[in-house]
């Protein structure tokens, strides 16, 4: 039969009181400083290479967190087998209701993660090399526009004449031009056309809106970077 002695001293020997050295302090602290080195770093290539709509701070900002996040997690999956398949478990039953509007935004997620697994696995030279190596081609490609991308003119007429003068002036202004709908009511005709410039200048769209009969010319790239 057990006494009250025993019960008591193996309730101190239970395996989360041993747990607490499995991870040393120094690797903790590491491990933390460099994931929030790293999200800084990702959190302003985010930052610097962001071209939609609306910049959410606090999406960059989850970046940075996502990073030291999933280090701690990685630490604390690594030390003990029996917790890693509890971790899978618990994590299997989360579900993400924001959607995703960006593209790119889903790559910079991967990126946080995969430095927090990466880091917390102590491979810390190919987190850091491979952050800034994707950081760079992302600061190269992102960033760089292009006038061969796709536009939009929309223009609104009264008549035949000036939507003929509009299109003659589109098509010397640029490389390719195309009607992608065309609406006509009571003295007013409406046409979207597809073009590609030549050159990054845009002043043939005050040109057109100059013409007369022409009530507005509106010029919008519809690439997904912007919207009109």
């Amino acid at each position: 039969m057990l006494t009250s002695t025993s019960n008591f001293s193996d309730i101190f020997k239970s395996n989360f009181l041993e747990n607490i050295t499995s991870v040393s302090i120094l690797d903790m602290v590491i491990a933390l400083v460099l994931a929030f080195g790293i999200g800084m770093f990702i959190f302003l290539v985010y930052k610097k290479t962001y071209s939609g709509v609306m910049y959410s701070s606090s999406f960059a900002t989850t970046l940075v967190a996502l990073t030291m996040i999933t280090t701690v997690v990685i630490l604390a999956v690594t030390s003990n087998v029996v917790l890693s398949l509890g971790m899978v478990g618990a994590l299997s039953i989360v579900r993400f209701r924001t959607a995703i509007k960006e593209p790119l935004d889903i790559a910079f997620l991967f990126w946080s993660i995969a430095v927090g697994i990466v880091l917390a696995a102590g491979m810390i030279p190919l987190a850091v090399i491979g952050s800034v190596v994707i950081g760079l081609i992302l600061l190269i490609f992102v960033n760089r526009k292009s006038h061969s991308n796709p536009y939009i003119v929309v223009l609104r007429c009264d008549g035949h004449e000036s939507e003929s003068m509009a299109k003659a002036l589109l098509t010397t202004k640029s490389e390719r031009c195309v009607v992608k709908s065309k609406s006509a009511q009571q003295g007013l005709v409406e046409v979207n056309m597809e073009i590609r410039l030549k050159d990054d200048n845009t002043d043939f769209v005050n040109e057109i809106a100059a013409i007369k009969g022409v009530q507005s010319a509106v010029l919008v790239s519809y690439n997904g970077d912007y919207m009109g």
